[in-house]
């Protein structure tokens, strides 16, 4: 079968596509026909080193197709199942092996594609929203990246759970798509200084909660934009790794709070799993959850997919195609 591998960390010369041998499950594993693949920034920095695995490393943490094989003591799926899954690492490939209990079933109606789009950015944003900083009616938040693919799924539950959603996009495009989401103010930080606006828009008392992937270019000004005891919530770092932080600046700063998470410590179990993903099937059947895919590549064009990321072009989920 193919897959992208890397064997050496770097730049988008460190993707390889090529072949290896098809895998095996074994006890409490199946193996899953890959038909799209998800592409995070988890990706980019498996691929460069900032998070290290065992060389050579498949890259890829979520994906959507069909059981092909199971090993033994496998009861949650059998082979013929449509399913999807994240936080495994492996999926940039034809075929990959998933422990069973991580495979959840993709209800009729929604397609593979759509399936490998909404696991890790939808279940990141209701992790988000409903466990790291529960949202209650009458809040109001600032959302970074507002127009990208988590980031329009974060727009969209958060005013689902009643808050008031301040959006940050860097272009008019991205811009429309957080405002086609549901935010109530969007600001271009490239043309206006979001700290200021977002002061203006709160009336000086600043936000509840602020949801940044960006990271280094925007922590420092998120800061000065929540209210006293607000909740500095960093899930990324899209333009870089945010610099080393003396626990007094969030004294100084109103009492503050401050978290990374991560989506593996907010699904920790399959109950936990499948409680968020039922939630957001549920909801994009009802027609209350939209899931915008911007741009698709086939699998061998994998770099051009980590460029397109890199440079911060996406405006929806971007998927591999085996």
């Amino acid at each position: 079968m193919k897959a992208v591998r890397v064997h050496q960390y770097g730049g988008l010369e460190a993707l390889h596509y090529e072949d290896v041998p098809v895998p095996e499950p074994g006890e409490g594993e199946a193996r899953v026909k890959v038909e799209a693949i998800g592409v995070n920034f988890i990706d980019i920095y498996h691929r460069i080193g900032r998070y290290q695995g065992v060389l050579p490393l498949t890259l890829g943490q979520e994906a959507a197709g069909t059981v092909d094989a199971v090993g033994p003591n496998v009861m949650d799926v059998k082979p013929g199942d449509r399913v999807v899954y994240a936080s495994v690492q492996g999926a940039y490939a034809e075929y990959a092996i998933v422990p069973a209990w991580r495979l959840v079933p993709i209800p009729m109606g929604v397609d593979s594609q759509k399936a490998a789009a909404v696991m890790i950015q939808g279940m990141t944003a209701h992790y988000l929203t409903h466990s790291t900083y529960p949202l209650n009616t009458g809040e109001t938040v600032l959302v970074h990246a507002a127009g990208g693919g988590t980031g329009q799924l974060l727009v969209q539950i958060a005013k689902r759970c009643g808050a008031r959603v301040l959006g940050t996009t860097s272009t008019e495009e991205k811009a429309a798509l957080a405002r086609e989401a549901g935010a109530d103010e969007v600001i271009m930080y490239t043309q206006t200084d979001f700290e200021t606006e977002v002061k203006r828009l709160t009336s000086n008392r600043g936000v509840d909660v602020v949801y940044d992937s960006v990271g280094k270019d925007t922590f420092d000004k998120s800061l000065n934009c929540l209210r006293r005891r607000g909740y500095m919530v960093l899930y990324g770092a899209s333009s870089g790794a945010v610099p080393p932080l003396d626990p007094q600046t969030l004294n100084a700063k109103g009492s503050l709070f401050l978290t990374r998470p991560f989506l593996g410590h907010y699904t920790v179990d399959r109950a936990e799993l499948m409680d968020r993903v039922n939630d957001l099937f549920a909801w994009i059947a009802a027609g209350e959850l939209k899931v915008h895919i911007d741009k698709t590549f086939p699998l061998q064009d994998a770099a051009e997919a980590h460029r397109y990321l890199e440079s911060r072009q996406s405006k929806g989920k971007v998927l591999l195609i085996p």
